[in-house]
């Protein structure tokens, strides 16, 4: 299994990283993706996949990291990330995307902003995008029917827009990944939405340290965990946990590109 988002340079590991990894790989992991979120993360994150060819990274902007972030310097921040990308490490550009959440400290129209020029640099780079969308899918909706077609590859991590939603991202190329939350017994919409996805565009999660799915609800969620989001995803597909696994895996891996090819 891969887990396609999880945020593994966390504070929150910094006690047990080593043996973290050790559980993800022991319950069946193959891979994680480990997105930034700022530009304070970027160069650690850089070194990160030379201590363990298992791990990749992806470099991005996080929407609600924005308020932190002087408006004045976005336009550097683009910049520099666009060297980074050059150096052919990151596998994906993200985390980034749209938060109506944090709309109140970062206009959702600075955060459009940063958020297309995320879009111009990963089609620069050729690489894939993991796209946060909270509260916002109208606005990320729009923004992406107005782009032109997007050939790298777009994510949607831990996609919460609902199976009604699905149609139009599908035109559009996205793929949508799903986190703890369809685990969750009371959540029929994450469940619903996992259903509207065809298979070939389906990917797995955890968010780690977030988003903990059940039964660890409510404590540090961490990438061995994945194994009860797939367990999730082939009950909602009526397939075999072995089946989605496979499928959800060889679906990351054509999405990752080189960085799970070996």
């Amino acid at each position: 299994m891969i887990d396609t988002h999880c945020h593994l340079d966390s504070p929150r590991f910094d006690a047990d990283r080593a043996k973290v990894l050790e559980r993800a790989f022991a319950a069946g992991l193959s891979g994680l993706v480990v997105p930034a979120i700022g530009p304070d993360s970027w160069d650690a994150l850089l070194s990160l996949p030379a201590t363990d060819r298992r791990l990749a990274v992806g470099l991005g902007i996080h929407p609600q990291l924005l308020p932190e972030l002087p408006e004045a310097d976005d336009a550097k921040s683009l910049e520099r990330l666009d060297s980074l990308l050059g150096r052919g490490v990151a596998v994906a550009v993200g985390e980034c995307g749209l938060d109506g959440g944090t709309a109140a400290r970062a206009p959702m129209d600075r955060q459009a902003r940063v958020l297309r020029g995320q879009l111009a640099l990963a089609r620069k780079h050729r690489l894939p995008l993991l796209v946060h969308c909270l509260r916002a899918q109208r606005e990320l909706l729009e923004l992406l029917e107005a782009e032109p077609a997007f050939e790298a590859g777009l994510l949607l991590h831990s996609y919460s827009g609902g199976a009604d939603k699905v149609r139009r991202y599908l035109r559009l190329g996205c793929s949508f990944s799903f986190a703890g939350p369809v685990t969750f017994e009371e959540a029929k919409r994450p469940q619903e939405a996992a259903r509207a996805v065809p298979l070939d565009r389906l990917m797995a999660e955890t968010d780690a340290p977030d988003q903990a799915p059940h039964p660890h609800r409510g404590g540090r969620c961490e990438p061995a965990h994945l194994v009860e989001v797939v367990a999730a995803l082939a009950r909602a597909h009526s397939l075999p946990v072995d089946e989605l696994a496979r499928q959800t895996t060889a679906n990351a891996s054509r999405f990752f590109g080189r960085a799970f090819s070996e």
